[in-house]
C-alpha cells in the first residue's frame, strides 16, 4: 500500500502538450526590443539627413542593395538578375544626386537591357527573373531616388525628416494602438495580425506627428504640414501591406535577418519606400 501523504511524480509534458500550450504574450518585451533597435537607428538617419549629399545618396545605396538583396533572396525560385539589379539601384541614385527626375528615368530605362543582357548569362532566368528584377527597380531603387531628390529641395532636410516622422509614429501608433484597441481585422489574407482600429490609431498619429514637427519650422505652414501629414498616413501603411503581400507569397515571416529579430532592412523601409514618394511630390507641389 502506498505511503499515506505521498504525491504521484508529476508527469512529463509530451510535445503534443507544448504545441497545444497557449503562447504567452510579449507585448512588454518586444516593445522595449523595439525602442533598442529605434534609438540608434533615427540616429544615424539624423546624421546622414543632416550631411546631405553624396553622404545621403551613399547611404541610401548600401540600404537600398541590402533591401534588394533580401527581395531577390524570397523570391529566389524567380531566378532573378542580381548584378543588373544592383547595378541599376547604384544607377539611379547616383541620376538621382547629380540630375533628376529625367536623369532617374534615363538610369531606369537604361538598366532593362542590362537586366536582359545579363539574364542572359544566367540559367534558368527567364520572363520570372526579368520581372522580378524590375520589381526591385520599382519596388526599392525608384522611391530611394524619389529621397534623395527630396533631400535637394529648399527645405528637403527637414521635410525628409518630417517624412520619417510621421511614417515610424504612425508604425508605432498602429502596433500599440492594436494591441490595445484592435477588434477588426485589416487585411487577414495578408497580414492577420493588422487590424482596423490600429490603422486608425497610426493614421492619427502620423498627421500629429508631421504637424508637430512642422511646429519648429517657421517657413512650413500648419495646412502645409497637415497635408504633408495626411499623404505619409495614407502612403505608408500601404507600403507596409505591400511588403507583407510578398512576404506572404513568399512563405517568410521576415524579409532577412539584419536587424535581429525585427527582421531585415526591407522590413524596417517598407513603409518609407512609400510615403518618401509622396513625400517628395507633395512637397514639390507646395513650392
Amino acid at each position: 500500500m502506498a505511503a499515506r501523504g505521498r504525491r504521484p511524480p508529476p508527469r512529463r509534458r509530451s510535445a503534443r502538450d507544448l504545441r497545444g500550450a497557449a503562447p504567452r504574450r510579449r507585448g512588454g518585451s518586444e516593445l522595449g526590443a523595439r525602442v533598442l533597435v529605434a534609438v540608434p537607428a533615427i540616429a544615424v538617419a539624423l546624421f546622414i539627413v543632416a550631411r546631405g549629399g553624396w553622404v545621403f545618396a551613399g547611404a541610401l545605396i548600401i540600404l537600398g542593395i541590402a533591401c534588394m538583396g533580401e527581395l531577390f533572396t524570397m523570391l529566389r525560385h524567380g531566378n532573378p538578375v542580381r548584378l543588373a539589379g544592383f547595378a541599376g539601384l547604384a544607377g539611379m541614385l547616383v541620376a538621382a544626386q547629380l540630375g533628376g527626375p529625367d536623369a532617374v528615368l534615363a538610369a531606369f530605362i537604361f538598366t532593362l537591357p542590362l537586366i536582359f543582357l545579363l539574364g542572359q548569362m544566367q540559367p534558368r532566368c527567364g520572363a520570372p527573373g526579368l520581372s522580378v528584377t524590375a520589381l526591385g527597380l520599382m519596388w526599392i531603387a525608384v522611391p530611394l531616388a524619389h529621397a534623395v531628390m527630396l533631400r535637394d529641395l529648399p527645405h528637403g532636410d527637414a521635410i525628409v525628416i518630417d517624412v520619417l516622422v510621421g511614417t515610424f509614429i504612425g508604425d508605432t501608433g498602429a502596433y500599440l494602438g492594436g494591441r490595445a484597441f484592435g477588434r477588426r481585422p485589416l487585411a487577414p489574407m495578408i497580414s492577420p495580425n493588422k487590424t482596423v482600429e490600429g490603422l486608425l490609431i497610426g493614421m492619427v498619429a502620423a498627421v500629429a506627428g508631421v504637424w508637430f514637427a512642422g511646429l519648429y519650422q517657421d517657413w512650413l505652414s500648419g495646412p502645409q504640414a497637415l497635408l504633408l501629414g495626411i499623404a505619409v498616413a495614407v502612403a505608408a501603411p500601404l507600403g507596409d501591406l505591400f511588403e507583407s503581400y510578398v512576404k506572404r507569397d513568399a512563405r517568410v515571416k521576415d524579409s532577412g535577418a539584419l536587424f535581429g529579430a525585427h527582421g531585415g532592412a526591407l522590413d524596417r523601409l517598407d513603409a518609407v519606400l512609400f510615403s518618401a514618394v509622396v513625400g517628395y511630390y507633395v512637397w514639390h507641389a507646395m513650392l
